[in-house]
Protein backbone atom coordinates (compact mmCIF):
# COMPACT_ATOMS: atom_id res chain seq x y z
CA UNK A 1 0.00 0.00 0.00
CA UNK A 2 2.68 2.20 1.07
CA UNK A 3 4.49 1.50 -2.51
CA UNK A 4 1.18 2.49 -4.38
CA UNK A 5 0.94 5.57 -2.49
CA UNK A 6 4.68 6.46 -3.10
CA UNK A 7 4.20 5.28 -6.74
CA UNK A 8 1.32 7.59 -7.35
CA UNK A 9 2.72 11.00 -5.34
CA UNK A 10 5.76 10.35 -8.14
CA UNK A 11 3.89 9.80 -10.93
CA UNK A 12 1.23 12.87 -10.54
CA UNK A 13 4.92 15.59 -9.77
CA UNK A 14 6.43 14.13 -13.03
CA UNK A 15 3.66 14.35 -14.99
CA UNK A 16 3.02 18.05 -14.00
CA UNK A 17 6.52 18.72 -14.42
CA UNK A 18 5.72 18.52 -18.07
CA UNK A 19 6.17 21.81 -20.12
CA UNK A 20 2.49 22.22 -21.39
CA UNK A 21 2.04 23.29 -24.92
CA UNK A 22 0.55 26.63 -24.11
CA UNK A 23 3.86 28.09 -22.90
CA UNK A 24 5.72 28.00 -25.68
CA UNK A 25 3.35 29.56 -28.56
CA UNK A 26 4.18 33.55 -28.92
CA UNK A 27 1.36 35.87 -28.79
CA UNK A 28 -1.48 34.35 -27.85
CA UNK A 29 -5.26 35.69 -27.22
CA UNK A 30 -6.10 35.03 -23.77
CA UNK A 31 -9.66 36.83 -25.42
CA UNK A 32 -8.63 40.35 -24.90
CA UNK A 33 -8.52 41.12 -28.40
CA UNK A 34 -12.21 41.45 -29.57
CA UNK A 35 -11.54 40.01 -32.74
CA UNK A 36 -8.56 38.80 -35.35
CA UNK A 37 -8.50 41.06 -37.89
CA UNK A 38 -8.05 44.28 -35.09
CA UNK A 39 -5.33 46.81 -35.11
CA UNK A 40 -2.50 46.58 -32.09
CA UNK A 41 -0.99 49.58 -31.58
CA UNK A 42 2.85 49.87 -31.13
CA UNK A 43 4.28 51.69 -28.40
CA UNK A 44 7.53 53.09 -30.43
CA UNK A 45 10.07 56.12 -29.24
CA UNK A 46 12.72 57.45 -31.62
CA UNK A 47 16.32 56.21 -29.99
CA UNK A 48 18.40 58.83 -28.57
CA UNK A 49 22.29 58.08 -29.05
CA UNK A 50 24.12 57.44 -26.14
CA UNK A 51 28.28 56.98 -25.90
CA UNK A 52 29.78 54.36 -27.98
CA UNK A 53 26.50 54.61 -30.91
CA UNK A 54 28.28 54.09 -34.16
CA UNK A 55 27.01 56.31 -36.49
CA UNK A 56 27.37 56.15 -40.51
CA UNK A 57 27.15 59.77 -42.16
CA UNK A 58 27.12 60.50 -45.88
CA UNK A 59 27.21 63.92 -47.39
CA UNK A 60 25.70 64.53 -50.73
CA UNK A 61 25.78 67.64 -53.08
CA UNK A 62 24.99 68.41 -56.63
CA UNK A 63 28.77 68.50 -57.32
CA UNK A 64 30.28 65.52 -55.10
CA UNK A 65 33.96 66.63 -55.32
CA UNK A 66 32.82 69.48 -52.62
CA UNK A 67 31.95 67.10 -50.57
CA UNK A 68 34.53 63.96 -50.64
CA UNK A 69 36.14 64.93 -47.37
CA UNK A 70 32.90 64.24 -45.51
CA UNK A 71 32.61 61.37 -46.57
CA UNK A 72 34.43 57.85 -45.18
CA UNK A 73 33.08 56.23 -47.87
CA UNK A 74 33.46 56.80 -52.03
CA UNK A 75 30.10 57.70 -52.96
CA UNK A 76 30.49 55.12 -55.53
CA UNK A 77 31.11 52.19 -52.67
CA UNK A 78 28.48 50.85 -50.76
CA UNK A 79 29.08 49.78 -47.01
CA UNK A 80 29.12 46.00 -47.10
CA UNK A 81 28.55 45.00 -43.14
CA UNK A 82 28.82 45.60 -39.83
CA UNK A 83 33.14 45.55 -39.89
CA UNK A 84 33.56 48.44 -42.57
CA UNK A 85 30.59 50.14 -40.50
CA UNK A 86 33.38 50.04 -37.31
CA UNK A 87 36.30 50.97 -39.20
CA UNK A 88 34.74 53.69 -41.09
CA UNK A 89 31.72 55.19 -38.87
CA UNK A 90 31.84 57.85 -36.58
CA UNK A 91 31.60 56.70 -32.79
CA UNK A 92 30.16 58.66 -29.94
CA UNK A 93 33.12 59.58 -27.41
CA UNK A 94 32.48 59.53 -23.63
CA UNK A 95 31.55 63.39 -23.86
CA UNK A 96 28.94 62.29 -26.58
CA UNK A 97 30.76 64.06 -29.51
CA UNK A 98 31.95 62.55 -32.70
CA UNK A 99 34.68 64.31 -34.45
CA UNK A 100 33.99 65.20 -38.42
CA UNK A 101 36.21 66.46 -41.05
CA UNK A 102 36.40 69.99 -41.59
CA UNK A 103 33.29 70.23 -38.66
CA UNK A 104 35.34 68.75 -35.87
CA UNK A 105 33.41 68.25 -32.85
CA UNK A 106 29.75 67.61 -33.16
CA UNK A 107 28.00 66.66 -29.70
CA UNK A 108 25.01 63.98 -30.64
CA UNK A 109 24.28 62.62 -26.83
CA UNK A 110 20.99 62.36 -26.23
CA UNK A 111 19.48 63.56 -30.06
CA UNK A 112 17.87 61.23 -32.49
CA UNK A 113 19.59 60.94 -35.89
CA UNK A 114 17.18 62.54 -37.44
CA UNK A 115 18.50 65.55 -34.80
CA UNK A 116 21.37 64.97 -36.10
CA UNK A 117 21.12 65.08 -39.71
CA UNK A 118 19.49 68.42 -39.26
CA UNK A 119 22.38 69.92 -36.97
CA UNK A 120 25.30 68.58 -39.60
CA UNK A 121 23.09 70.08 -42.91
CA UNK A 122 22.26 73.75 -40.56
CA UNK A 123 26.12 74.08 -40.22
CA UNK A 124 27.15 72.91 -43.50
CA UNK A 125 24.76 75.44 -45.02
CA UNK A 126 25.43 78.15 -42.64
CA UNK A 127 29.35 77.82 -42.66
CA UNK A 128 30.42 76.48 -46.15
CA UNK A 129 27.74 75.94 -48.92
CA UNK A 130 24.92 78.07 -50.40
CA UNK A 131 21.58 76.41 -51.03
CA UNK A 132 22.56 75.91 -54.87
CA UNK A 133 25.08 73.61 -53.73
CA UNK A 134 22.36 71.09 -52.69
CA UNK A 135 23.42 69.98 -49.84
CA UNK A 136 21.90 66.53 -48.58
CA UNK A 137 22.91 65.03 -45.27
CA UNK A 138 22.25 61.16 -44.17
CA UNK A 139 22.76 59.74 -40.77
CA UNK A 140 22.10 56.29 -40.00
CA UNK A 141 23.08 54.03 -37.03
CA UNK A 142 25.90 52.24 -37.87
CA UNK A 143 23.85 48.73 -37.18
CA UNK A 144 21.55 47.63 -34.79
CA UNK A 145 23.86 46.18 -31.79
CA UNK A 146 22.33 44.15 -29.07
CA UNK A 147 23.14 41.26 -26.33
CA UNK A 148 20.86 38.39 -25.94
CA UNK A 149 21.56 35.56 -22.96
CA UNK A 150 19.58 32.69 -21.24
CA UNK A 151 18.00 30.12 -22.88
CA UNK A 152 18.59 30.70 -26.65
CA UNK A 153 19.67 28.48 -29.49
CA UNK A 154 23.18 31.30 -29.96
CA UNK A 155 23.22 33.27 -27.06
CA UNK A 156 25.83 36.59 -27.41
CA UNK A 157 26.40 39.53 -28.68
CA UNK A 158 24.58 40.50 -32.61
CA UNK A 159 24.72 43.50 -34.95
CA UNK A 160 22.06 43.71 -37.37
CA UNK A 161 21.97 45.78 -40.09
CA UNK A 162 18.84 47.45 -39.45
CA UNK A 163 16.93 50.63 -37.85
CA UNK A 164 14.57 49.20 -36.38
CA UNK A 165 14.00 46.02 -34.21
CA UNK A 166 11.14 44.11 -32.19
CA UNK A 167 11.94 41.65 -29.77
CA UNK A 168 10.61 38.82 -31.57
CA UNK A 169 13.15 39.58 -34.54
CA UNK A 170 16.12 39.43 -32.01
CA UNK A 171 14.96 36.11 -30.41
CA UNK A 172 14.54 34.99 -33.85
CA UNK A 173 18.61 35.65 -34.74
CA UNK A 174 19.69 34.12 -31.57
CA UNK A 175 17.60 31.03 -33.32
CA UNK A 176 14.86 31.31 -31.26
CA UNK A 177 14.05 30.71 -27.24
CA UNK A 178 14.89 26.62 -26.29
CA UNK A 179 11.79 24.33 -24.98
CA UNK A 180 13.06 24.95 -21.63
CA UNK A 181 13.47 28.88 -21.59
CA UNK A 182 10.69 31.06 -20.02
CA UNK A 183 8.43 33.25 -22.56
CA UNK A 184 6.66 34.61 -19.86
CA UNK A 185 9.25 36.30 -18.45
CA UNK A 186 11.79 37.30 -20.82
CA UNK A 187 13.73 40.36 -18.77
CA UNK A 188 15.47 43.72 -21.37
CA UNK A 189 18.05 45.46 -20.01
CA UNK A 190 18.32 49.04 -20.89
CA UNK A 191 20.62 51.97 -20.40
CA UNK A 192 18.91 55.32 -20.11
CA UNK A 193 20.60 58.69 -19.03
CA UNK A 194 18.66 58.27 -15.64
CA UNK A 195 19.85 55.05 -14.84
CA UNK A 196 19.13 51.37 -15.42
CA UNK A 197 15.74 50.05 -16.65
CA UNK A 198 14.75 46.09 -16.25
CA UNK A 199 11.38 45.17 -17.62
CA UNK A 200 9.68 42.05 -17.92
CA UNK A 201 7.57 40.91 -20.73
CA UNK A 202 5.31 38.46 -21.31
CA UNK A 203 5.82 36.89 -25.50
CA UNK A 204 3.02 34.09 -24.86
CA UNK A 205 0.76 37.02 -24.62
CA UNK A 206 -0.19 39.22 -27.55
CA UNK A 207 -0.38 42.06 -25.66
CA UNK A 208 3.04 42.43 -25.34
CA UNK A 209 3.06 43.70 -28.59
CA UNK A 210 1.79 47.13 -26.39
CA UNK A 211 4.59 47.01 -24.43
CA UNK A 212 7.54 49.84 -24.42
CA UNK A 213 9.63 47.20 -24.75
CA UNK A 214 8.33 45.11 -27.62
CA UNK A 215 10.61 47.82 -30.13
CA UNK A 216 14.34 47.26 -28.52
CA UNK A 217 16.84 50.11 -28.63
CA UNK A 218 20.81 49.78 -29.41
CA UNK A 219 22.20 48.29 -26.66
CA UNK A 220 19.48 46.26 -24.67
CA UNK A 221 20.98 43.26 -22.97
CA UNK A 222 17.90 40.12 -23.34
CA UNK A 223 18.12 37.71 -20.52
CA UNK A 224 16.08 34.54 -20.96
CA UNK A 225 15.09 32.62 -17.47
CA UNK A 226 14.40 28.59 -17.72
CA UNK A 227 11.98 26.83 -16.60
CA UNK A 228 11.77 25.21 -13.27
CA UNK A 229 11.68 21.73 -15.62
CA UNK A 230 15.27 22.46 -16.65
CA UNK A 231 16.46 21.99 -12.76
CA UNK A 232 14.45 19.25 -12.51
CA UNK A 233 15.33 17.24 -15.23
CA UNK A 234 12.55 15.23 -15.33
CA UNK A 235 11.66 15.82 -19.70
CA UNK A 236 10.32 19.11 -21.28
CA UNK A 237 7.36 16.43 -23.44
CA UNK A 238 5.05 14.12 -22.26
CA UNK A 239 7.07 11.60 -23.81
CA UNK A 240 10.15 12.41 -21.30
CA UNK A 241 8.37 12.59 -18.31
CA UNK A 242 6.93 8.90 -18.85
CA UNK A 243 10.30 7.79 -20.01
CA UNK A 244 11.88 9.53 -16.54
CA UNK A 245 8.80 7.97 -14.28
CA UNK A 246 9.16 4.59 -15.63
CA UNK A 247 12.55 4.59 -15.10
CA UNK A 248 12.30 6.15 -11.52
CA UNK A 249 9.97 3.45 -10.51
CA UNK A 250 11.75 0.49 -12.02
CA UNK A 251 14.54 1.44 -9.70
CA UNK A 252 12.25 2.01 -7.11
CA UNK A 253 10.71 -1.30 -7.42
CA UNK A 254 14.27 -3.64 -7.75
CA UNK A 255 15.48 -1.65 -4.34
CA UNK A 256 12.24 -2.84 -2.61
CA UNK A 257 12.51 -6.55 -4.27
CA UNK A 258 16.15 -6.48 -3.13
CA UNK A 259 15.54 -5.15 0.00
CA UNK A 260 12.42 -7.44 0.95
CA UNK A 261 14.90 -11.09 -0.32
Amino acid sequence: MNLLKVCSVLLVFLMVSCIPAKDLIYLRDNGTQKNESAITPVASQPYRLQTNDLLQITVRATDMKLVEVFNTTPANQALQNENTVYYMGYVVDDHGNIRMPILNEINVLGFTVAEVREKIEKRLLDEYFKEEAGIFVNVKLGGFRYTINGEVMQPGTKILLVEKLNIMEAIANAGDITVTGNRKEVQIIRQAPHGTEIHTIDLTDVNAMKSPYFYLQPNDYIYIKPLPQKVWGTGTTGMQTVTTALSALTLMATAILIFIR
